[in-house]
């Protein structure tokens, strides 16, 4: 049955409307007719050849025609003018948060991201981008940081062994060979989460005790999303 106008057009954005349909096409893996997408949808067959052209003009990769089917190639990313309020709230706080917590590159990171964000928005989101009412309370006194930490982080996207000259809390120094594949951020202190081939089991190493890092050139011998799953189910952390 192919579906008519439907008084629920109305009642959805076009914006959300063209997400909807995409995250409809990424459940299908072979194509899917115009006729089941529009009744799923909830609009006319009409206005879903005009979304799907308006996806395709977007850089959608969407292979098909009238008739035969429709199928996204996978890849394809919306731009952020497809955000909810709520969605443009959580990201202006937490990239406020990151501008006030994290280091150099990750503050100018965060700044950055906002700007690419905003320059995409359409003007009313834009406003309600720039008047959000969601603060950042003042940081609590961090530790001096000894540690280059976008060293770090690169060392945990590349799933590289990293040496490291640790002090521990009873100020007992040593040398460490590990497989880095999480860091955390506190209010106090920044914690990086490795595996410790002297100890041969997960440790917990807080940046500021870092007094020297070497990141190799050797990869670690398993992925880091295996390491990450391990490690949150023996601390019974659950995944987010």
């Amino acid at each position: 049955m192919i579906a008519s106008w439907s008084p629920q057009e109305n009642a959805l954005s076009r914006a959300q409307r063209l997400l909807n349909l995409i995250q409809l096409l990424r459940s299908h893996r072979f194509p899917v007719t115009g006729a089941h997408l529009a009744v799923e949808l909830g609009i006319s067959l009409r206005t879903l050849y005009r979304d799907i052209g308006t996806l395709q003009e977007q850089g959608a990769s969407i292979d098909g025609e009238p008739g035969l089917g429709y199928v996204l190639r996978p890849g394809f990313m919306l731009p952020p003018l497809m955000f909810s309020e709520e969605e443009i709230e959580a990201l202006v706080l937490g990239s406020r948060w990151v501008a006030d917590r994290g280091d150099r590159r990750l503050r100018d990171g965060a700044k950055s991201a906002l700007t690419k964000i905003a320059a995409v928005l359409p003007p009313d989101l834009r406003d309600a981008l720039d008047a959000t009412a969601l603060l950042v309370g003042p940081a609590a006194a961090m530790a001096a940081e000894t540690a280059d930490l976008s060293q770090i982080r690169q060392a945990i996207r590349a799933e590289r062994k990293t040496t490291i000259h640790y002090r521990d809390l009873k100020d007992v120094e040593s040398t460490r060979t590990i497989w880095p594949f999480a860091l955390g951020y506190f209010d106090h202190v920044r914690v990086l989460v490795a595996w410790c081939e002297l100890r041969q089991g997960f440790r917990h190493f807080r940046t500021d005790r870092i007094s020297a890092l070497e990141v190799g050139q050797q990869r670690y011998p398993r992925r880091r999303q295996a390491l990450l799953k391990e490690w949150r189910e023996i601390e019974g952390i659950p995944s987010q």
